[in-house]
């Protein structure tokens, strides 16, 4: 397969996970790295679950995405921060 290959057919609803410290300013981090990489993001595509403890949060966003260049982009932004401990 080479680097444009994918299973995936764009566009498409897609569904990015992001895990990290339970704290708003996570929340508010992951909104700001995924927006960079997309046009509009609906805030009701947010979604926020905290850990048990309350410790981890987990953040999923669902954009609309437009080609795995942009996925790709993406979860690079995300994995390159520090205070992501991870993406999928």
């Amino acid at each position: 397969m080479d680097d444009e290959t994918t299973l995936l057919e764009f566009p498409c609803q897609f569904p990015i996970k992001v895990m990290g410290k339970g704290d708003v300013e996570f929340e508010l981090l992951v909104i700001e790295l995924i927006s960079e990489h997309i046009d509009n993001l609906d805030p009701s595509a947010v979604k926020r679950r905290p850990s048990k403890s309350g410790n981890y949060l987990a953040i999923t966003v669902t954009i609309e995405a437009i080609s795995k260049k942009q996925l790709d982009a993406i979860y690079q932004s995300l994995s390159a921060h520090p205070l992501v401990l991870m993406a999928l």
